[in-house]
């Protein structure tokens, strides 16, 4: 003979997985990165991609790095002009790295944009702040998009594995200490030239 489950038991029961299960997916989006605000500015250099991202590093990625392992954050953009005739063209697809890394000698954090820009930082959070809010980039010359034309943009940012030294890429892929990454953001921007 089957028992029912007391009908007040079983509505706390979900209750109950339904709050840790919103809990876990709450941790899971506090490790990855968030992009506050991502648009396009009109230079006389080109177009300029302004953005800014909110992460912390989980223990693992700060304790590799204070112990010499570089960490590499790529910024992606793709702008695409939308057709109707056909799928949507691809403009433009650029990225930037910036590579932090720690000196145990001088105990200094370093930042580099993708070998053109090198700072030093006195502290972690300092260094970060270059990869939170980076500088305004140039992702297309200023004849790249055509005036009055509206194009879809897409932005992502990403810790990147793929430069790590060979060893450490293995245990990436296995750990998820190593996964940092956020969604593509994405936002329709017109030409202004």
């Amino acid at each position: 003979m089957k028992q029912k489950l007391f009908p007040p038991f079983y509505w706390l029961c979900t209750i109950l997985l339904l709050a840790f299960s919103l809990q876990l997916g709450y941790a899971r989006a506090a490790d990855g990165i968030e992009i506050e605000q991502a648009h396009l500015e009109d230079s006389a250099e080109g177009y300029r991609l302004s953005a800014t991202f909110a992460f912390d590093l989980n223990r693992g990625l700060e304790d590799a790095l204070t112990r010499g392992i570089p960490l590499y954050f790529t910024t992606e953009i793709e702008i695409t002009r939308p057709r109707w005739y056909w799928f949507d063209a691809k403009e433009i697809v650029g990225s930037q790295t910036i590579r932090i890394s720690y000196n145990v000698l001088t105990r200094q954090y370093h930042a580099a944009i993708t070998g053109r820009l090198q700072q030093s930082f006195q502290t972690l959070d300092d260094a970060l702040s270059l990869v939170r809010r980076p500088n305004r980039w140039v992702v297309a010359d200023k004849d790249a998009l055509k005036a009055g034309q509206s194009y879809a943009v897409a932005v992502r940012m990403q810790l990147d594995v793929a430069q790590l030294p060979k060893p450490f890429q293995v245990h990436a892929l296995n750990s998820s200490d190593w996964r940092l990454s956020s969604n593509w953001k994405h936002f329709i921007y017109t030409a202004e030239r």
